[in-house]
């Protein structure tokens, strides 16, 4: 994936719903999936829409209304936001990461355990 700006949570909203649907959806269809879950106006959902359109990270077609679809897929964009996670907080050093993940407890054993297990039948 080439480096594309930074999404918001808001706009990564819009892209989880856009994501979910599988096909390309309109803004009254992104703003009623969005119902469920916020009470954003049709003008907040509208601005963010534009505001990804802006970031090529959306796609729009026209047909009788604008129907917009992710312009990339979920796992190239949660590659590349772990990447720049990893750089930007641990030097780029997975190992640190780890690290860092097992002295704040946040790993259990039974954690590791999986971990261990997936990297010995992955490598």
């Amino acid at each position: 994936m080439e480096k594309k700006a930074a999404v918001s949570d808001a706009e990564l909203e819009i892209l989880e719903v856009l994501w979910a649907a599988g096909r390309a959806l309109n803004a009254g269809e992104i703003r009623q999936q969005l119902s469920l879950c916020k009470n954003w106006e049709r003008t907040t959902v509208l601005t963010l829409i534009q505001r990804l359109l802006k970031k090529d990270v959306i796609c729009q077609e026209k047909r009788e209304v604008y129907y917009y679809s992710p312009c990339i897929k979920r796992e190239e964009y949660v590659k590349e936001e772990t990447k720049n996670f990893v750089d930007k907080f641990f030097r780029g050093s997975s190992r640190n990461l780890a690290a860092a993940l097992v002295n704040s407890e946040a790993l259990t054993k039974k954690d590791i355990e999986e971990l261990r297990d997936y990297f010995n039948q992955n490598c």
